[in-house]
């Protein structure tokens, strides 16, 4: 049956757009019929294969035309590895309208990208016909505590369950395994109790522990096995139950079993059980932990304010504040939300937002943000941002997205475990057969025992962890650090950086130019000053307004000027006191032929050598005077090129600055390479050049198309939003020593991926042999399932708790 969907597109604009874009979707295999209407701009397509619709979206872009998508996040319960995210991810894309679907075991979250108007139900539907109950995520700065909770309730849960099992289990394993650690415990048993008594209390116990603890894994696995689509419950419920069948026949029909495989495996079937609820709950606290970064940032913010009312101030739920009320925070207590400073002024500890450590100065006038820590000076500030609008909020939202995201390293596992529940299934099939040919006698038993080992011992738990967690933890570490990952996939491309390049101005230096050297001739510098003041008060130039800052600061204050005019690329003119004043570059006193004094151009030159902006003054005809502006570099710029150097890194600096003055910085910071007097759709053609592995660094409007080109884009903070929506890491601090830490973060994290990875592989590839008994022709041991079932539940702790060591990361 054909499905009907509609796509809002965006860009259409003629009859010839409607043709193209209806050509473009009628081309995609499943595509039944494509109409395209140019007064909606919309396109309804017959799907009669609904895995086209992807196909579709991607056709239409590549057209031209963007479809407009709508995004849910869902929270799942009940997902415990690879096999049951692979489940979910198909589940939730056969949903009519479904683009893509990404779910994450770590967070038990799911990234769904569908065309507006989906209904919730649909996807709650296809979790509940997939066996796990789905719960759209309505507020997103609140989901990472409600995961938290989740974990925790989920952690307690399977604590009481693990008990209720251990104590249920325990007089099944002393009653079996006694005898192997105290010698005639066994014989001593028996001469006091029957056998057939012993075996019906442990069935009882064993019943018990499968009906109470261990209900979940036959709950979710057996329907999932029925369906075809058998995941790690459904290993755990075949095994167990297979041991508690065989021993239920073996005790209650004893006729249907060669006489010499008359034995009992309760004690497997429930110390199984016992033994993956423990590591259950072991890998549920450590999740619990992943995710205590993004907890920390969400409980930064202060549930009240005290907002002036009157002339009074009120504590208001910071739920009610709106922009414009005005907040008054005492000493050492959190800002609730964003504002600006209006009265007062201190220190505020930033460090949640930076993760720098130093208290930042704040007077009126400065941006404060929620969450951050007020010093020892009551302040006063005017509310700009509330709810979900507020930094930390986006923060949050950010980590979230990155921690929801997939890395391309994950395409491998998705690859193995859509297969691995199957392929161990018929290797256990396999096992049972070829130890029930060739084994010795009881051969029934040791086939039972080889074919329950390879259903318990394999792991797709681990795998399913080893990506997600890694990601969780890292991203988490790096907002504590200031480092956000906006997408994940970013990630993994910056571990693999190359080379850095950096834009200049308001990254490697301060972006506020300032006076730095004033050389005159026949004029002091007080007039001089007082001259250039005037003319400069009227200009829109950038540094006109540091040049009149620079007079203020000595006490000089601007006289009013006349008849000031721009001259477009070297400067300007202008009456000041019926004088006639010129300020500009070289280009200027060439033009209004005015004679260069040969000292003041010298100094002119050295000045830019020295990467200073020259400006040169003439005053009624004669050159008087010339000015050097420079942008400060930034205290840690140095340090953070070494740091990269120390990482083998290669570092450029891309500028508009013209060469000698590039020249001059990148020689003072020790970079590579440098490119001076580049427009901003040049530094694309630079970034090009730079090959596989390209970094870019910037923070302004014209860095957004570079920060897109480069393979890994970092924004600078305290630059321009669109900066930072082009890149794939944000530095929250505005610090170049970010970029060295951002990437040793990344790299620390991808090799912490590598190890999960290399375990939950190796141990599955060493330990499935040696389970079907690969071992027992060269001496070796057949594995017990009891060992098994102990192994299995320690891999998945193994790769969660080697997760959680990033959180302790330092650079």
């Amino acid at each position: 049956m054909a499905q009907q969907i509609e796509l809002q597109l965006d860009g259409l604009s003629c009859a010839s757009c409607v043709g193209r874009a209806e050509r473009a979707l009628s081309a995609v295999p499943g595509v039944g019929r494509a109409a395209v209407n140019l007064a909606t701009q919309r396109a309804t397509l017959e799907l009669t294969d609904p895995a086209a619709l992807p196909k579709a979206v991607e056709a239409v872009s590549e057209a031209g035309y963007q479809a407009e998508m709508a995004t849910t996040r869902l929270s799942i319960d009940g997902m415990s590895c690879a096999s049951c995210v692979g489940r979910m991810e198909r589940a939730l894309a056969q949903v009519p309208g479904v683009v893509s679907a990404q779910v994450n075991l770590a967070t038990q979250t799911a990234t769904v990208s569908h065309v507006p108007g989906v209904p919730a139900a649909d996807f709650t539907a296809a979790g509940d016909k997939a066996g796990y109950p789905v719960t759209p995520v309505e507020d997103r700065t609140a989901s990472p505590q409600s995961a938290a909770d989740r974990h925790g309730a989920e952690a307690d849960r399977l604590r009481r369950n693990f008990w209720i099992a251990a104590a249920l289990t325990l007089p099944i394993f002393v009653v079996e395994m006694g005898g192997h650690l105290i010698p005639g415990f066994h014989h001593w048993l028996l001469a006091r109790v029957d056998t057939q008594l012993l075996w019906i209390a442990q069935f009882v116990l064993t019943l018990a522990v499968l009906v109470g603890p261990g209900r979940m894994f036959f709950r979710i696995g057996i329907p999932a096995l029925l369906q075809g689509r058998p995941e790690m419950n459904s290993l755990v419920a075949l095994g167990a139950g297979a041991a508690f069948l065989y021993s239920t026949f073996a005790t209650f029909a004893p006729g249907l079993l060669p006489p010499d495989s008359r034995a009992v495996y309760f004690e497997a079937a429930a110390v199984i059980v016992t033994l993956i609820l423990l590591g259950r709950w072991l890998e549920a606290r450590a999740k619990g932990q992943a995710g205590h970064a993004i907890r920390k940032l969400i409980e930064l913010a202060p549930d009240t304010a005290h907002v002036n009312r009157s002339g009074r101030l009120v504590d208001t739920p910071v739920t009610q504040l709106v922009p414009g009320d005005i907040v008054t925070v005492l000493p050492g207590e959190r800002l609730p939300v964003d504002g600006v400073v209006t009265e007062g002024s201190g220190l505020i500890d930033e460090s949640m937002l930076t993760g720098e450590p130093v208290p930042v100065t704040k007077s009126p006038g400065d941006p404060v943000t929620g969450g951050t820590v007020n010093g020892a000076a009551p302040l006063s500030f005017r509310v700009t941002a509330t709810g979900a609008d507020t930094a930390l909020a986006r923060i949050v939202r950010l980590v979230e997205d990155a921690q929801g995201a997939k890395l391309p390293v994950q395409a491998l596992v998705d690859r193995v475990t859509r297969v691995f529940v199957p392929v161990v299934l018929a290797l256990s099939v396999l096992a049972f057969a070829l130890w029930l040919i060739f084994g010795p006698e009881p051969r029934v038993t040791h086939a039972l025992v080889a074919a329950i080992s390879v259903l318990i011992i394999a792991c797709p738990c681990a795998m399913g962890l080893a990506v997600p967690m890694s990601i969780m933890v890292g991203t988490g570490r790096g907002a504590e650090l200031g480092i956000l990952f906006r997408r994940g996939d970013g990630l993994q491309r910056l571990a693999e950086a190359k080379t850095v390049a950096f834009d200049k101005t308001g990254t490697l230096t301060q972006g506020r130019p300032t006076l730095v050297a004033l050389a005159t001739d026949g004029i002091d510098r007080a007039e001089a000053l007082r001259l250039t003041a005037g003319a400069e008060a009227r200009s829109e130039h950038p540094l006109a307004a540091s040049l009149v800052a620079a007079a203020a600061a000595e006490g000089i204050d601007a006289p009013p000027a006349q008849d000031v005019s721009a001259l477009p690329g070297r400067g300007l003119r202008a009456t000041v006191e019926g004088r006639a004043v010129l300020l500009g570059n070289r280009g200027a006193l060439e033009a209004a032929g005015i004679a260069a004094d040969p000292a003041l151009a010298a100094r002119g030159d050295a000045l830019a050598a020295e990467a200073a902006t020259p400006i040169h003054l003439a005053v009624d005809g004669r050159h008087v005077a010339v000015m050097g502006m420079a942008d400060p570099l930034r205290e840690s710029s140095k340090g953070a090129i070494a740091a990269l150097h120390e990482e083998g890194l290669q570092t450029a600096m891309i500028s508009g600055d013209v060469q000698a003055a590039a020249d001059a910085v990148g020689r003072r910071l020790g970079i590579d390479h440098v490119v001076g007097g580049v427009l901003p759709e040049g530094k694309l053609d630079a970034i090009r050049a730079m090959g596989p592995g390209s970094v870019f660094v910037g923070d302004g409007i014209n860095d957004a198309p570079a920060l897109a080109a480069a393979e890994t884009g970092i924004a600078i903070g305290t630059g321009t939003d669109v900066a930072i929506e082009a890149a794939e890491v944000v530095l929250s601090s505005g610090d170049p020593s970010g970029v060295p830490r951002a990437i040793g973060l990344s790299r620390a994290v991808m090799r912490n991926i590598r190890q999960n990875l290399f375990w939950a592989f190796a141990y599955n590839v060493a330990l499935i042999p040696v389970a079907m008994g690969a071992l027992v022709p060269f001496g070796g041991p057949q594995l017990s399932p009891m060992l098994a079932a102990g192994a299995m539940a320690l891999s998945s702790v193994f790769v969660v708790t080697n997760a959680l060591r990033l959180r302790g990361w330092q650079k």
